[in-house]
């Protein structure tokens, strides 16, 4: 049997499958348009997650240590509230005794030998006067107080002339003082022909120790090498 096909017939298939398979084409080109979209958001998705773990374990990792710093912090404050209360235990303790040092002091310096009073009396007034201020640190109170103290030490273990003016016989006269640590406490008047020694009262030398206490002021001004001197010293009371 002999099948004749015309070429109207042919050509009408053939355009009709081409046009199918452009349309296939064109439906698979936007099924891969709309996969590629998808993968695109996904990836786009999938860095945003990423991202954001991140941050989330960079942020838990910087609470973390937020914690840590308010436990430290409160710890601190805890430490600090105890020395404020050790601190006001220490002041009602330290100041009675640093009020009893400069009365103490007070009464050592009259009873001591009566080298430079007017200096050593005006450092227990600044004293008395500096407890007194409140804009002044109780640190720095203590620190005054040992300072004087410190002089006062001094005094013991150095020798010194100085001018001064003394009573003799009701009249005011300028004389040079010589103190030997504590030990002795001498006077020589400046023409040179009177000498006197703190003895529980002033009493004068006589003038065979002029010359020695002369020396002996001039050793002290530095004018004079140190040498071996022979002074009067004061005696001891003796008791009954």
């Amino acid at each position: 049997m002999l099948l004749i096909v015309s070429s109207a017939t042919i050509a009408g298939s053939l355009e009709h499958a081409i046009d199918t398979q452009v349309k296939t084409d064109l439906v698979a080109q936007k099924s891969q348009q709309q996969v590629d979209n998808l993968a695109d958001e996904t990836n786009s998705m999938l860095a945003e997650y990423r991202e954001t773990l991140r941050q989330t374990e960079s942020l838990q990792a910087y609470n973390e240590q937020l914690d840590k710093l308010v436990v430290s912090q409160q710890k601190e404050l805890s430490s600090i509230d105890e020395q404020l209360r050790n601190i006001e235990t220490t002041q009602r303790d330290i100041v009675p005794l640093m009020l009893k040092m400069i009365e103490v002091m007070s009464l050592f310096i009259e009873l001591d030998l009566p080298f430079l009073p007017a200096e050593r009396q005006t450092r227990i007034v600044q004293l008395q006067t500096l407890m007194e201020r409140a804009d002044v640190t109780l640190a720095e109170k203590y620190r005054r107080i040992l300072e004087a103290y410190q002089v006062e030490t001094e005094y013991g273990r150095t020798i010194e002339a100085y001018k001064g003016d003394l009573t003799i016989d009701d009249t005011i006269r300028s004389v040079d003082f010589l103190r030997i640590g504590r030990v002795s406490l001498y006077y020589l008047t400046l023409d040179g022909l009177e000498a006197g020694v703190w003895n529980n009262g002033w009493q004068r030398l006589d003038n065979g120790y002029l010359q020695g206490i002369s020396q002996a002021l001039k050793i002290a001004k530095k004018q004079l090498p140190p040498d071996l001197l022979v002074l009067p010293v004061k005696t001891a009371e003796v008791a009954q």
